[in-house]
């Protein structure tokens, strides 16, 4: 953006384009981690009751946490 259009977002919305991008970021962080937390919750109750191996739940929790790894690693 150009200063102009910097100056024009500040004066309208009272915060800047990167403020709002770091807030925007930061909302989807949360949801993810909420995300990875009802799976991980989710599959170990599964384990839990026997309805899933141990290996898969594992598994699950594991691929959930690398989302949130690769997310993390785009959104900083």
């Amino acid at each position: 953006m150009t200063s102009a259009q910097d100056t024009a977002f500040l004066a309208g919305s009272g915060f800047t384009p990167a403020m709002l991008l770091t807030g925007i970021a930061s909302v989807i962080l949360v949801l993810t981690f909420i995300w990875v937390i009802w799976v991980t919750l989710g599959t170990f109750r599964a384990w839990q009751n026997g309805q899933v191996m141990l290996f898969d739940a594992v598994w699950s929790t594991l691929r959930a946490s690398i989302v949130l790894m690769v997310l993390g690693f785009y959104l900083r």
